[in-house]
Protein backbone atom coordinates (compact mmCIF):
# COMPACT_ATOMS: atom_id res chain seq x y z
CA UNK A 1 0.00 0.00 0.00
CA UNK A 2 1.44 3.37 -0.98
CA UNK A 3 1.53 5.97 1.77
CA UNK A 4 2.00 9.73 1.81
CA UNK A 5 -1.47 10.85 0.71
CA UNK A 6 -4.74 10.78 2.64
CA UNK A 7 -6.39 8.82 -0.17
CA UNK A 8 -3.75 6.11 0.10
CA UNK A 9 -4.42 5.19 3.70
CA UNK A 10 -6.59 2.35 4.95
CA UNK A 11 -9.83 4.33 4.80
CA UNK A 12 -10.75 3.67 1.16
CA UNK A 13 -9.94 -0.01 1.46
CA UNK A 14 -12.02 -0.28 4.64
CA UNK A 15 -14.96 1.29 2.80
CA UNK A 16 -14.35 -1.02 -0.11
CA UNK A 17 -14.24 -4.23 1.88
CA UNK A 18 -17.12 -3.45 4.23
CA UNK A 19 -19.89 -2.08 2.03
CA UNK A 20 -18.66 -1.79 -1.53
CA UNK A 21 -17.20 -4.02 -4.20
CA UNK A 22 -14.82 -2.70 -6.81
CA UNK A 23 -14.83 -3.96 -10.40
CA UNK A 24 -11.73 -3.28 -12.50
CA UNK A 25 -10.75 -4.13 -16.05
CA UNK A 26 -7.44 -3.18 -17.65
CA UNK A 27 -6.53 -2.31 -21.22
CA UNK A 28 -2.80 -2.69 -21.69
CA UNK A 29 -1.04 -1.24 -24.73
CA UNK A 30 2.18 -3.13 -25.46
CA UNK A 31 4.57 -1.86 -28.12
CA UNK A 32 5.69 -4.79 -30.24
CA UNK A 33 9.42 -5.30 -30.76
CA UNK A 34 9.56 -4.73 -34.50
CA UNK A 35 12.20 -2.69 -36.29
CA UNK A 36 9.62 -0.92 -38.44
CA UNK A 37 6.05 0.31 -38.03
CA UNK A 38 2.94 -1.75 -38.43
CA UNK A 39 1.88 -0.36 -41.82
CA UNK A 40 5.07 1.32 -43.12
CA UNK A 41 8.81 0.82 -43.30
CA UNK A 42 9.60 3.78 -41.01
CA UNK A 43 11.82 2.88 -38.03
CA UNK A 44 10.56 2.56 -34.46
CA UNK A 45 13.75 3.53 -32.59
CA UNK A 46 13.17 5.46 -29.38
CA UNK A 47 14.70 8.89 -28.77
CA UNK A 48 15.01 10.20 -32.34
CA UNK A 49 14.50 13.91 -32.99
CA UNK A 50 10.80 14.82 -33.32
CA UNK A 51 9.18 14.03 -36.66
CA UNK A 52 12.23 12.30 -38.14
CA UNK A 53 10.71 8.79 -38.13
CA UNK A 54 7.35 9.44 -39.77
CA UNK A 55 6.97 8.67 -43.46
CA UNK A 56 4.19 9.56 -45.92
CA UNK A 57 2.11 6.53 -44.82
CA UNK A 58 2.35 7.49 -41.13
CA UNK A 59 1.36 11.04 -42.00
CA UNK A 60 -1.67 9.88 -43.96
CA UNK A 61 -0.74 11.78 -47.12
CA UNK A 62 -3.03 11.34 -50.17
CA UNK A 63 -2.39 8.33 -52.38
CA UNK A 64 -0.48 6.18 -49.86
CA UNK A 65 -1.52 2.66 -48.89
CA UNK A 66 -0.74 0.72 -45.70
CA UNK A 67 1.10 -2.62 -45.91
CA UNK A 68 0.82 -4.92 -42.89
CA UNK A 69 4.05 -5.79 -41.04
CA UNK A 70 4.33 -9.59 -40.96
CA UNK A 71 6.51 -9.53 -37.83
CA UNK A 72 3.83 -7.70 -35.83
CA UNK A 73 1.41 -10.51 -36.68
CA UNK A 74 3.93 -13.15 -35.63
CA UNK A 75 4.48 -11.48 -32.25
CA UNK A 76 0.73 -11.17 -31.61
CA UNK A 77 0.31 -14.89 -32.26
CA UNK A 78 3.06 -15.70 -29.75
CA UNK A 79 1.16 -13.80 -27.08
CA UNK A 80 -2.07 -15.59 -27.95
CA UNK A 81 -0.42 -18.97 -27.49
CA UNK A 82 1.25 -17.88 -24.23
CA UNK A 83 -2.12 -17.10 -22.59
CA UNK A 84 -3.85 -20.15 -24.06
CA UNK A 85 -6.16 -17.93 -26.11
CA UNK A 86 -8.33 -18.49 -29.15
CA UNK A 87 -6.54 -17.53 -32.37
CA UNK A 88 -8.70 -16.14 -35.16
CA UNK A 89 -8.05 -17.74 -38.53
CA UNK A 90 -9.52 -14.58 -40.06
CA UNK A 91 -9.38 -11.13 -38.47
CA UNK A 92 -10.22 -7.69 -39.82
CA UNK A 93 -8.66 -4.23 -39.50
CA UNK A 94 -11.04 -1.34 -38.92
CA UNK A 95 -10.87 2.43 -38.89
CA UNK A 96 -11.49 4.03 -35.51
CA UNK A 97 -12.51 7.58 -36.32
CA UNK A 98 -11.70 10.47 -34.01
CA UNK A 99 -10.05 13.84 -34.39
CA UNK A 100 -7.07 14.84 -32.35
CA UNK A 101 -3.92 16.77 -33.35
CA UNK A 102 -1.58 13.77 -32.93
CA UNK A 103 -3.72 11.54 -35.19
CA UNK A 104 -2.75 12.74 -38.67
CA UNK A 105 -5.20 10.62 -40.69
CA UNK A 106 -8.23 11.48 -38.54
CA UNK A 107 -8.59 7.76 -37.77
CA UNK A 108 -6.60 4.98 -36.17
CA UNK A 109 -6.24 1.58 -37.81
CA UNK A 110 -7.21 -0.99 -35.20
CA UNK A 111 -9.23 -4.19 -34.87
CA UNK A 112 -12.74 -4.17 -33.50
CA UNK A 113 -15.28 -6.94 -34.04
CA UNK A 114 -12.80 -9.58 -35.22
CA UNK A 115 -9.46 -9.37 -33.35
CA UNK A 116 -6.50 -11.64 -34.03
CA UNK A 117 -6.45 -13.02 -30.44
CA UNK A 118 -9.67 -13.98 -28.70
CA UNK A 119 -10.45 -15.19 -25.20
CA UNK A 120 -7.56 -16.32 -23.03
CA UNK A 121 -6.54 -16.36 -19.39
CA UNK A 122 -3.69 -15.68 -17.00
CA UNK A 123 -3.08 -16.78 -13.42
CA UNK A 124 -2.10 -14.20 -10.81
CA UNK A 125 -0.75 -14.81 -7.32
CA UNK A 126 -2.57 -12.97 -4.54
CA UNK A 127 -1.04 -11.61 -1.33
CA UNK A 128 -2.29 -14.59 0.68
CA UNK A 129 -0.59 -17.05 -1.69
CA UNK A 130 -3.80 -18.06 -3.47
CA UNK A 131 -4.01 -18.07 -7.26
CA UNK A 132 -6.76 -16.39 -9.25
CA UNK A 133 -7.62 -16.77 -12.93
CA UNK A 134 -8.15 -13.51 -14.80
CA UNK A 135 -9.87 -13.68 -18.16
CA UNK A 136 -8.44 -11.89 -21.18
CA UNK A 137 -11.26 -10.77 -23.47
CA UNK A 138 -9.09 -10.12 -26.52
CA UNK A 139 -5.77 -8.85 -27.79
CA UNK A 140 -5.83 -6.89 -31.02
CA UNK A 141 -3.31 -5.23 -33.30
CA UNK A 142 -3.39 -1.50 -33.86
CA UNK A 143 -1.21 1.47 -34.67
CA UNK A 144 -0.13 4.05 -32.11
CA UNK A 145 -0.89 7.76 -32.43
CA UNK A 146 1.69 10.52 -32.25
CA UNK A 147 2.57 12.43 -29.11
CA UNK A 148 1.53 15.88 -27.92
CA UNK A 149 4.33 17.88 -26.28
CA UNK A 150 3.28 20.53 -23.79
CA UNK A 151 6.30 21.20 -21.61
CA UNK A 152 8.61 22.71 -24.27
CA UNK A 153 6.22 25.30 -25.62
CA UNK A 154 4.78 28.29 -23.76
CA UNK A 155 1.06 28.43 -24.42
CA UNK A 156 1.41 26.06 -27.38
CA UNK A 157 1.43 22.32 -28.01
CA UNK A 158 3.99 20.58 -30.19
CA UNK A 159 3.22 17.42 -32.13
CA UNK A 160 5.79 14.65 -32.57
CA UNK A 161 4.62 12.00 -35.04
CA UNK A 162 7.53 9.60 -34.56
CA UNK A 163 5.25 7.19 -32.66
CA UNK A 164 2.47 7.41 -35.26
CA UNK A 165 2.11 3.94 -36.77
CA UNK A 166 4.15 2.15 -34.09
CA UNK A 167 2.73 -1.40 -33.71
CA UNK A 168 0.74 -2.04 -30.55
CA UNK A 169 -0.96 -5.08 -29.12
CA UNK A 170 -3.88 -3.93 -26.98
CA UNK A 171 -4.64 -6.56 -24.32
CA UNK A 172 -8.10 -6.22 -22.79
CA UNK A 173 -8.99 -8.03 -19.57
CA UNK A 174 -12.36 -9.19 -18.38
CA UNK A 175 -13.74 -7.13 -15.44
CA UNK A 176 -12.43 -9.82 -13.07
CA UNK A 177 -10.20 -7.67 -10.87
CA UNK A 178 -11.57 -6.71 -7.46
CA UNK A 179 -8.88 -4.50 -5.90
CA UNK A 180 -6.00 -2.22 -6.86
CA UNK A 181 -3.62 -4.93 -5.63
CA UNK A 182 -5.16 -7.52 -7.97
CA UNK A 183 -4.94 -5.04 -10.84
CA UNK A 184 -1.24 -4.48 -10.18
CA UNK A 185 -0.62 -8.24 -9.92
CA UNK A 186 -2.37 -8.77 -13.27
CA UNK A 187 -0.49 -5.90 -14.96
CA UNK A 188 2.80 -7.23 -13.67
CA UNK A 189 1.92 -10.70 -14.99
CA UNK A 190 1.18 -9.37 -18.48
CA UNK A 191 4.41 -7.35 -18.34
CA UNK A 192 6.31 -10.50 -17.33
CA UNK A 193 4.80 -12.53 -20.18
CA UNK A 194 5.39 -10.03 -23.01
CA UNK A 195 9.04 -9.64 -21.98
CA UNK A 196 9.50 -13.37 -21.33
CA UNK A 197 8.38 -14.41 -24.80
CA UNK A 198 10.31 -11.60 -26.48
CA UNK A 199 7.48 -9.63 -28.07
CA UNK A 200 8.15 -6.33 -26.25
CA UNK A 201 10.86 -4.74 -24.15
CA UNK A 202 8.12 -3.54 -21.76
CA UNK A 203 10.00 -0.29 -21.10
CA UNK A 204 7.50 1.92 -19.28
CA UNK A 205 9.72 5.00 -19.29
CA UNK A 206 9.80 4.87 -23.09
CA UNK A 207 6.06 4.21 -23.43
CA UNK A 208 6.36 0.57 -24.50
CA UNK A 209 3.87 -0.58 -21.85
CA UNK A 210 0.93 1.66 -20.91
CA UNK A 211 -2.22 0.91 -18.96
CA UNK A 212 -5.80 2.21 -19.05
CA UNK A 213 -8.03 1.18 -16.15
CA UNK A 214 -11.82 0.89 -16.23
CA UNK A 215 -13.17 1.07 -12.68
CA UNK A 216 -16.60 1.05 -11.07
CA UNK A 217 -18.04 0.33 -7.63
CA UNK A 218 -21.26 -1.35 -6.54
CA UNK A 219 -22.84 -2.28 -3.21
CA UNK A 220 -21.49 -5.59 -1.98
CA UNK A 221 -23.81 -8.37 -3.15
CA UNK A 222 -25.07 -6.42 -6.18
CA UNK A 223 -24.66 -8.28 -9.50
CA UNK A 224 -25.18 -5.40 -11.92
CA UNK A 225 -22.13 -3.36 -12.83
CA UNK A 226 -21.90 0.24 -11.72
CA UNK A 227 -21.15 3.17 -14.03
CA UNK A 228 -17.47 3.02 -14.93
CA UNK A 229 -14.81 5.61 -15.50
CA UNK A 230 -11.65 5.06 -17.52
CA UNK A 231 -8.27 6.27 -16.24
CA UNK A 232 -5.93 6.81 -19.19
CA UNK A 233 -2.25 6.32 -19.88
CA UNK A 234 -0.82 5.08 -16.60
CA UNK A 235 2.85 4.23 -17.02
CA UNK A 236 3.93 2.61 -13.75
CA UNK A 237 2.60 -0.08 -11.43
CA UNK A 238 2.87 2.28 -8.47
CA UNK A 239 0.78 4.93 -10.24
CA UNK A 240 -1.75 2.27 -11.26
CA UNK A 241 -2.36 1.34 -7.63
CA UNK A 242 -2.50 4.96 -6.45
CA UNK A 243 -4.85 6.02 -9.25
CA UNK A 244 -7.22 3.15 -8.51
CA UNK A 245 -7.21 3.78 -4.76
CA UNK A 246 -8.07 7.44 -5.34
CA UNK A 247 -10.76 6.72 -7.93
CA UNK A 248 -12.43 4.01 -5.85
CA UNK A 249 -12.71 6.35 -2.88
CA UNK A 250 -13.89 9.22 -5.08
CA UNK A 251 -16.69 7.13 -6.57
CA UNK A 252 -17.82 5.85 -3.18
CA UNK A 253 -17.82 9.40 -1.78
CA UNK A 254 -19.90 10.66 -4.73
CA UNK A 255 -22.51 7.90 -4.37
CA UNK A 256 -22.70 8.09 -0.57
CA UNK A 257 -23.07 11.87 -0.89
CA UNK A 258 -26.21 11.42 -3.02
CA UNK A 259 -24.55 12.04 -6.39
CA UNK A 260 -24.09 9.74 -9.37
CA UNK A 261 -21.06 8.63 -11.32
CA UNK A 262 -20.69 10.03 -14.83
CA UNK A 263 -19.20 7.73 -17.46
CA UNK A 264 -16.08 9.63 -18.46
CA UNK A 265 -12.39 9.44 -19.22
CA UNK A 266 -10.15 10.66 -16.42
CA UNK A 267 -6.45 11.47 -16.19
CA UNK A 268 -4.26 10.50 -13.25
CA UNK A 269 -2.12 13.39 -11.99
CA UNK A 270 0.83 11.81 -10.19
CA UNK A 271 2.02 15.07 -8.63
CA UNK A 272 -1.35 15.71 -6.98
CA UNK A 273 -2.13 12.01 -6.59
CA UNK A 274 -5.63 12.41 -7.96
CA UNK A 275 -7.72 11.69 -11.04
CA UNK A 276 -9.49 14.47 -12.88
CA UNK A 277 -12.00 14.56 -15.71
CA UNK A 278 -10.73 14.79 -19.29
CA UNK A 279 -13.83 14.18 -21.38
CA UNK A 280 -17.11 12.29 -21.43
CA UNK A 281 -16.43 8.63 -22.12
CA UNK A 282 -17.03 7.62 -25.70
CA UNK A 283 -18.95 4.52 -26.70
CA UNK A 284 -17.94 2.32 -29.62
CA UNK A 285 -20.51 3.92 -31.91
CA UNK A 286 -18.91 7.33 -31.31
CA UNK A 287 -15.86 6.08 -33.18
CA UNK A 288 -17.88 4.98 -36.24
CA UNK A 289 -15.85 1.79 -36.73
CA UNK A 290 -15.89 0.27 -40.20
CA UNK A 291 -13.55 -2.19 -41.99
CA UNK A 292 -10.52 -0.46 -43.47
CA UNK A 293 -10.99 -0.55 -47.27
CA UNK A 294 -7.23 -0.42 -47.85
CA UNK A 295 -6.47 -3.61 -45.93
CA UNK A 296 -7.57 -7.14 -46.78
CA UNK A 297 -8.78 -9.45 -44.00
CA UNK A 298 -5.86 -11.08 -42.18
CA UNK A 299 -5.91 -14.85 -42.72
CA UNK A 300 -3.69 -17.03 -40.52
CA UNK A 301 -2.91 -20.50 -41.85
CA UNK A 302 -1.74 -23.39 -39.72
CA UNK A 303 1.83 -23.36 -41.04
CA UNK A 304 2.35 -19.68 -40.21
CA UNK A 305 0.89 -20.11 -36.73
CA UNK A 306 3.08 -23.17 -36.08
CA UNK A 307 6.22 -21.38 -37.26
CA UNK A 308 5.42 -18.27 -35.20
CA UNK A 309 5.00 -20.21 -31.97
CA UNK A 310 7.33 -23.19 -32.41
CA UNK A 311 10.15 -21.67 -30.33
CA UNK A 312 8.08 -20.32 -27.45
CA UNK A 313 10.13 -20.80 -24.28
CA UNK A 314 9.03 -22.62 -21.15
CA UNK A 315 6.53 -20.12 -19.71
CA UNK A 316 7.06 -18.46 -16.32
CA UNK A 317 4.37 -20.37 -14.41
CA UNK A 318 5.69 -23.69 -15.69
CA UNK A 319 9.26 -22.75 -14.85
CA UNK A 320 8.29 -21.56 -11.37
CA UNK A 321 6.58 -24.90 -10.69
CA UNK A 322 9.66 -26.75 -11.95
CA UNK A 323 11.95 -24.75 -9.66
CA UNK A 324 9.76 -25.71 -6.70
CA UNK A 325 9.58 -29.37 -7.74
CA UNK A 326 13.11 -30.04 -8.96
CA UNK A 327 15.12 -27.71 -6.71
CA UNK A 328 12.98 -27.78 -3.57
CA UNK A 329 12.52 -24.00 -3.58
CA UNK A 330 9.72 -22.25 -1.74
CA UNK A 331 6.94 -20.71 -3.86
CA UNK A 332 8.20 -17.28 -2.77
CA UNK A 333 11.80 -17.88 -3.86
CA UNK A 334 10.72 -19.56 -7.10
CA UNK A 335 8.44 -16.61 -7.84
CA UNK A 336 11.25 -14.09 -7.35
CA UNK A 337 13.60 -16.09 -9.57
CA UNK A 338 11.09 -16.23 -12.42
CA UNK A 339 10.29 -12.51 -12.35
CA UNK A 340 12.18 -12.34 -15.65
CA UNK A 341 13.50 -14.93 -18.06
CA UNK A 342 17.02 -13.50 -17.76
CA UNK A 343 16.97 -13.93 -13.97
CA UNK A 344 15.64 -17.48 -14.25
CA UNK A 345 18.42 -18.34 -16.72
CA UNK A 346 21.01 -16.78 -14.41
CA UNK A 347 19.78 -18.85 -11.46
CA UNK A 348 19.87 -22.11 -13.38
CA UNK A 349 23.40 -21.39 -14.59
CA UNK A 350 24.61 -20.64 -11.04
CA UNK A 351 22.83 -23.68 -9.56
CA UNK A 352 24.27 -26.00 -12.20
CA UNK A 353 27.83 -24.75 -11.64
CA UNK A 354 27.86 -24.67 -7.84
CA UNK A 355 25.69 -27.76 -7.35
CA UNK A 356 23.49 -26.27 -4.62
CA UNK A 357 20.23 -24.76 -5.92
CA UNK A 358 19.01 -23.56 -2.52
CA UNK A 359 22.29 -21.80 -1.77
CA UNK A 360 22.14 -20.18 -5.24
CA UNK A 361 18.56 -19.04 -4.68
CA UNK A 362 19.40 -17.54 -1.28
CA UNK A 363 22.32 -15.53 -2.63
CA UNK A 364 20.59 -14.37 -5.80
CA UNK A 365 17.45 -13.29 -3.94
CA UNK A 366 19.53 -11.84 -1.09
CA UNK A 367 22.99 -10.31 -1.60
CA UNK A 368 22.85 -10.06 -5.39
CA UNK A 369 19.32 -8.61 -5.51
CA UNK A 370 20.25 -6.01 -2.89
CA UNK A 371 23.39 -5.01 -4.79
CA UNK A 372 21.54 -4.74 -8.10
CA UNK A 373 18.79 -2.71 -6.49
CA UNK A 374 21.26 -0.32 -4.86
CA UNK A 375 23.09 0.17 -8.17
CA UNK A 376 19.86 0.47 -10.18
CA UNK A 377 20.87 -2.43 -12.43
CA UNK A 378 19.01 -5.34 -13.99
CA UNK A 379 20.41 -8.86 -13.93
CA UNK A 380 21.54 -8.48 -17.55
CA UNK A 381 23.84 -5.59 -16.52
CA UNK A 382 25.19 -7.30 -13.38
CA UNK A 383 28.97 -6.92 -12.98
CA UNK A 384 28.92 -10.37 -11.38
CA UNK A 385 28.13 -13.02 -13.95
CA UNK A 386 26.70 -16.44 -13.19
CA UNK A 387 30.15 -18.07 -13.39
CA UNK A 388 31.57 -15.59 -10.88
CA UNK A 389 28.78 -16.10 -8.35
CA UNK A 390 28.96 -19.86 -8.76
CA UNK A 391 32.70 -19.69 -8.01
CA UNK A 392 31.99 -17.82 -4.78
CA UNK A 393 29.28 -20.26 -3.71
CA UNK A 394 31.57 -23.21 -4.41
CA UNK A 395 33.97 -21.81 -1.78
CA UNK A 396 31.15 -21.72 0.75
CA UNK A 397 30.20 -25.31 -0.12
CA UNK A 398 33.76 -26.63 0.26
CA UNK A 399 34.31 -24.86 3.60
CA UNK A 400 36.84 -22.31 2.35
CA UNK A 401 34.48 -19.45 3.29
CA UNK A 402 31.94 -18.91 6.03
CA UNK A 403 28.78 -16.99 5.17
CA UNK A 404 30.19 -13.86 6.80
CA UNK A 405 33.51 -14.06 4.94
CA UNK A 406 31.66 -14.79 1.71
CA UNK A 407 29.85 -11.44 2.01
CA UNK A 408 33.21 -9.68 2.20
CA UNK A 409 34.41 -11.58 -0.86
CA UNK A 410 31.16 -10.74 -2.69
CA UNK A 411 31.68 -7.02 -2.06
CA UNK A 412 35.21 -7.20 -3.39
CA UNK A 413 34.17 -9.09 -6.52
CA UNK A 414 31.35 -6.56 -7.07
CA UNK A 415 33.93 -3.76 -6.84
CA UNK A 416 35.97 -5.42 -9.60
CA UNK A 417 38.81 -6.82 -7.47
CA UNK A 418 38.87 -10.20 -9.21
CA UNK A 419 37.17 -13.58 -8.87
CA UNK A 420 36.50 -15.38 -5.58
CA UNK A 421 39.81 -17.25 -5.43
CA UNK A 422 41.84 -14.11 -6.23
CA UNK A 423 40.06 -12.09 -3.55
CA UNK A 424 40.41 -14.86 -0.94
CA UNK A 425 44.17 -15.03 -1.51
CA UNK A 426 44.72 -11.26 -1.74
CA UNK A 427 42.79 -10.52 1.46
CA UNK A 428 43.65 -13.65 3.40
CA UNK A 429 39.98 -14.49 3.93
CA UNK A 430 40.27 -18.27 3.97
CA UNK A 431 38.16 -19.82 6.75
CA UNK A 432 40.06 -21.55 9.57
CA UNK A 433 38.72 -25.10 9.78
CA UNK A 434 41.72 -26.76 11.41
CA UNK A 435 40.72 -28.08 14.84
CA UNK A 436 44.40 -28.02 15.85
CA UNK A 437 44.36 -24.24 15.43
CA UNK A 438 40.92 -23.54 16.90
CA UNK A 439 41.13 -25.73 20.05
CA UNK A 440 44.13 -23.97 21.68
CA UNK A 441 42.46 -20.61 21.07
CA UNK A 442 39.27 -21.79 22.77
CA UNK A 443 41.21 -23.24 25.70
CA UNK A 444 42.99 -19.93 26.19
CA UNK A 445 39.73 -17.97 26.09
CA UNK A 446 38.09 -20.31 28.63
CA UNK A 447 41.08 -20.01 30.93
CA UNK A 448 40.98 -16.21 30.68
CA UNK A 449 37.28 -15.97 31.58
CA UNK A 450 36.66 -18.18 34.64
CA UNK A 451 33.74 -16.08 35.94
CA UNK A 452 31.81 -16.37 32.66
CA UNK A 453 32.59 -20.12 32.53
CA UNK A 454 31.18 -20.59 36.02
CA UNK A 455 28.05 -18.56 35.18
CA UNK A 456 27.49 -20.49 31.93
CA UNK A 457 27.81 -23.86 33.68
CA UNK A 458 25.37 -22.61 36.34
CA UNK A 459 22.70 -22.19 33.66
CA UNK A 460 23.30 -18.77 32.07
CA UNK A 461 23.32 -20.18 28.55
CA UNK A 462 23.21 -16.77 26.85
CA UNK A 463 26.91 -16.46 27.68
CA UNK A 464 27.64 -19.02 24.97
CA UNK A 465 27.44 -16.16 22.46
CA UNK A 466 30.11 -14.30 24.45
CA UNK A 467 32.57 -17.17 23.98
CA UNK A 468 31.78 -17.48 20.26
CA UNK A 469 32.36 -13.74 19.90
CA UNK A 470 35.74 -13.98 21.64
CA UNK A 471 36.89 -16.74 19.29
CA UNK A 472 35.74 -14.80 16.24
CA UNK A 473 37.50 -11.70 17.51
CA UNK A 474 40.76 -13.61 17.94
CA UNK A 475 40.51 -15.12 14.44
CA UNK A 476 39.23 -11.93 12.76
CA UNK A 477 36.01 -13.75 11.91
CA UNK A 478 37.79 -16.52 10.02
CA UNK A 479 37.11 -19.48 12.31
CA UNK A 480 34.60 -22.02 11.02
CA UNK A 481 31.47 -21.17 13.06
CA UNK A 482 30.17 -24.73 13.10
CA UNK A 483 33.47 -26.09 14.44
CA UNK A 484 33.72 -23.29 16.97
CA UNK A 485 30.26 -24.15 18.32
CA UNK A 486 30.99 -27.86 18.53
CA UNK A 487 34.35 -27.44 20.31
CA UNK A 488 33.03 -24.79 22.69
CA UNK A 489 30.10 -26.97 23.74
CA UNK A 490 32.46 -29.83 24.53
CA UNK A 491 34.91 -27.63 26.44
CA UNK A 492 32.22 -25.76 28.39
CA UNK A 493 30.26 -28.84 29.40
CA UNK A 494 30.16 -29.26 33.21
Amino acid sequence: MVSGHPHCCTRPLEKHTMSWETVIGLEIHTQLATRSKIFSGAPTRFGADPNTQACAIDLGLPGVLPVLNREAVRLALRFGRAIDAEIAERSVFARKNYFYPDLPKGYQISQYERPIVGRGRVEILLDDGAEKTIGVTRAHLEEDAGKSLHEDFHGLTGIDLNRAGTPLLEIVSEPDLRSPQEAVAYARKIHQIVRWIGISDGNMQEGSFRMDANVSVRPRGETRLGTRTEIKNINSFRFLERALVFEIERQIDVIEGGGRIVQETRLYDAERDETRSMRTKEEANDYRYFPDPDLLPLVIDGDFLAAATADLPELPDVRRARFERDHGLSPYDAGLLTASRELADYFEAVAARCGDAKLAANWINGELAAALNKAGLTIEASPLGSEGLAGLLARIADGTLSGKLAKQVFEAIWAGEGDADAVIEAKGLRQISDAGTIEPLIDAIIAANPTQVEQYRAGKEKLFGFFVGQVMKETQGKANPQQVNEILRRRLAP
